[in-house]
């Protein structure tokens, strides 16, 4: 069905046009192709009905990244609904090039959407000619915003890529295979050069790297004598084999080389020394790396082999989404196509066969291994890829695995079943991940000033009291405290029984009066101020209103107050907060918010500010784009939540335990009066 619509993005706006009509049925006929491409006849088939520029290039880089993403943003739905004419959106079809945005199109706006059939061929044409469709829009015009659209949008993704570790793996295995072919080379070159002077060093250090150093050491063999055994025992490991360098040294048949000539040689073997001591550092980077971005996999089988698929791949989500039918012949595509077009035998293994454990299995049972070994590397690089805390427990399960197949093609032993392993490890690293999260609090904690004040100031008067041998002053307090509440009771009980109708009395009950009064009025403001969510000021009152009048709900008001605002500390650097987001907003509304968002704070928008102003938009970007990763995903955002609620729980229960209990004997003995007044006193005199 031809569409009545058509929707083009340009990097200078969107534009609609009405398409009269169209050929469908010859649409990739020659004539009809050379027609699209005349403008006088297609301008006679498409007209334009609205144009919307974008206002600055912060929001066309913005309407770009959401259509690339397939979602509909306010200025595309204003734009449509403007110029869409009335009762169109019931039976007129709109051409959209892209099916993510015609379906989001269709949700948002309620409007038949199309992207097949002659769609593409109109829209192409649209395309050839749309500076000449649209008046006052010049060719100079759209290439500058075109260009600049295509910086902004190529800078803005690469800045946001969510495969930034990936890469510098994929980059620094290529660079290790790299210095590995030209440190062949350049030994190759070095020895063939100074073979000319001291051609007996070539078999005597067969080694590239020490027969570098070697050459660095010797220079002229002439000047080799026994003072320099030490500095070559030194380079090539072993007394016998430096000796023997020496001893040819003096009886080479090489040829007279010149001073110029071994300054050169000289020059390039300090290069070759440099760039096998750069390699070793590059390992070690690149091992590092491996055990950040995929622990498991690199212990597994090894973290050149690791990198070399996780390149091969593509990024390390491309591995884990490979099964393990293509994991096993990564890297030997050309053999099996030329196995499947000869229909010969399919290659049984490819980048994996560099691990130890196919090596070391029989001839037969090479194949099996290489299958069983694939099996576990994609369930490692899935748990490296989708899990959220780094471990090595489940590659070295794995590890164990592969050892006992290996141990059972040669021998007959039956490995242990895979479910007892997975769940061993499970618990290990449920374990594992306790432990780190303890070691985190304690961080946390040491890092708060007055927590660690107090803390030290503490410790220090325990310690100061148990060298002078005296019990600790909390429990003199505590003490001290309950015979001074005992003496309060009897005293108030004895002078009750003997003066109970005496003037004292009534002017405490007067006063008690009074109190009850004013603590009610305490929690009736304070109620007014939970309700606005003044929640310091509600929890100033009802704390006045617990000490002058002491009951259930003020205790009750005071706990929940306190739950409040500890919920909106967390909420404050949540990730919901930064996005403006709620707990329970759906993930389209996340995604609208998080445009927004970015659209405010990108640093292309901000782009002439400098100074403390552009760092703390970076920043604002970076919070947003760290919170839309894990909101983005639903099981990240489940853990998150489940997080957030712990960290609820964790601090209730901590406020809970370092309050002391809140009715003390008088306190008890004060609400028992409340309730009950006389009968209460009479209830406690024995009467």
């Amino acid at each position: 069905m031809a569409p009545h619509f058509a929707l083009f993005e340009h990097a200078a706006g969107y534009g609609l046009f009405k398409v009269k009509e169209f050929e469908e049925v010859a649409t990739f006929l020659p004539q009809v192709e050379e027609a699209v491409a005349d403008v006088s006849k297609f301008s006679q088939v498409v007209s334009l009905i609205g144009f919307f520029p974008f206002k600055t290039a912060g929001d066309a880089l913005n309407n770009i990244n959401a259509v690339s993403e397939g979602v509909v943003t306010d200025d595309l739905k204003l734009f449509l609904e403007t110029n869409m004419p009335k009762g169109g959106k019931k039976g007129a079809v709109l051409g959209v090039v892209d099916s993510k945005l015609s379906a989001t199109i269709n949700e948002a706006c309620g409007i038949k959407c199309s992207h097949i059939g002659v769609v593409p061929e109109i829209l192409r044409g649209i395309r050839f000619h749309f500076t000449k469709l649209v008046k006052g829009f010049t060719t100079s015009t759209s290439d500058k915003s075109q260009l600049g659209l295509s910086h902004s949008y190529s800078r803005c993704k690469v800045k946001f890529n969510v495969n930034k570790s990936d890469n510098m793996i994929i980059q620094s295995i290529a660079l290790l295979d790299q210095l590995d072919k030209d440190i062949n080379t350049f030994s190759m070159r070095i020895r063939e050069w100074y073979s000319y002077h001291f051609p007996e060093l070539y078999k005597i250090v067969p080694e590239n790297g020490t027969f570098a150093r070697c050459v660095k050491e010797i220079k002229n063999r002439k000047d080799l004598t026994a003072d320099k055994l030490e500095a070559l025992e030194a380079i090539v490991m072993d007394s016998a084999k430096a000796q023997a360098i020496i001893d040819a040294g003096k009886m080479s048949m090489g040829m007279d080389i010149s001073p110029v000539d071994l300054i050169n040689i000289d020059m390039f073997a300090a290069r070759v020394i440099g760039l096998i001591e750069y390699r070793k550092e590059l390992t070690v980077y690149l091992r590092n790396k491996m055990h950040l971005v995929a622990p498991n996999l690199s212990t597994l089988i090894g973290d050149t082999v690791a990198a070399r698929l996780i390149s091969h791949a593509g990024s390390l989500t491309n591995l884990a989404k490979a099964p393990a039918s293509t994991v096993q012949i990564l890297g030997a595509e050309k053999a099996l196509f030329r196995a499947l077009k000869t229909k010969g035998n399919t290659p049984k293994y490819g980048l994996i066969f560099h691990s130890s454990f196919i090596g070391r299995a029989g001839a037969k049972n090479k194949g099996r291994i290489s299958r069983y070994l694939a099996n576990k590397c994609s369930i490692a690089s899935r748990i490296d890829c989708f899990s959220e805390n780094a471990t090595t427990v489940f590659g070295a399960k794995m590890k164990d695995q592969v050892e006992d197949r290996l141990k059972f093609y040669e021998t007959g032993d039956l490995p242990r079943k895979n479910v007892d392993v997975m769940a061993e490890a499970v618990e290990e690293a449920g374990a594992e991940a306790k432990k780190n999260k303890k070691k985190d609090k304690k961080k946390r904690k040491l890092e708060n000033g007055d927590s660690t004040m107090d803390s030290q100031n503490s410790t220090m008067e325990t310690s100061v009291v148990e060298e002078n041998g005296e019990t600790p002053k909390k429990k003199k307090k505590k003490n001290k405290g309950k015979d001074a509440e005992k003496e309060e009771m009897e005293t108030t009980l004895n002078s009750t029984a003997e003066a109970e109708d005496t003037p004292a009395k009534k002017k405490k009950k007067k006063k008690d009066k009074e109190n009850d009064a004013k603590a009610e009025l305490l929690m009736k403001r304070a109620k007014v101020y939970v309700e606005i969510n003044e929640y310091t000021k509600a929890l100033e009152d009802l704390e006045e209103a617990q000490r002058l009048s002491p009951t259930f709900e003020v205790r009750r008001m005071i706990e929940e107050t306190k739950r409040k605002i500890k919920q909106l500390e967390v909420d404050k650097t949540s990730y919901y907060n930064i996005l403006g987001v709620d707990r329970n907003a759906d993930h389209n509304t996340i995604r609208q918010k998080f445009y927004a968002k970015a659209k405010m704070f990108h640093p292309d928008k901000h782009a002439h500010t400098v100074g403390a102003e552009k760092q703390a938009m970076e920043n604002k970007m970076k919070e947003i784009s760290r919170a839309w990763n894990v909101l983005s995903d639903s099981q990240k955002r489940a853990d998150y939540d489940r997080k957030l609620y712990n960290m609820e729980n964790d601090e209730e229960e901590d406020d809970y335990d370092d309050e002391p209990f809140p009715f003390t004997a008088e306190k008890f003995f004060m609400f028992i009066r409340s309730l009950f007044g006389q009968i209460g006193d009479a209830f406690f005199m024995g009467r």
